[in-house]
């Protein structure tokens, strides 16, 4: 996952209901931005890195033995 842009966030906001302008999806960018760098390292690795909702699921999961 790498850091969202202003242009990947406006239609995202979009389909949420929230829709931004150029600014705010900036705004956006600039704030959630060095979360995605901080993880940059493992991204890929992590259960909920590949869908969100999927998080419960895979944090609920039996492991076969």
């Amino acid at each position: 996952m790498t850091r969202p842009t202003p242009e990947e966030i406006k239609p995202i906001a979009q389909i949420a209901g929230v829709p931004v302008d150029d600014e705010i999806a900036t705004r956006i960018s600039n704030a959630i931005g060095p979360a995605f760098e901080g993880f940059a390292a493992i991204a890929g690795t992590l259960p909920f890195d590949l869908e969100p909702a999927g998080h419960v699921l895979a944090q609920t999961r039996k492991v076969s033995k």
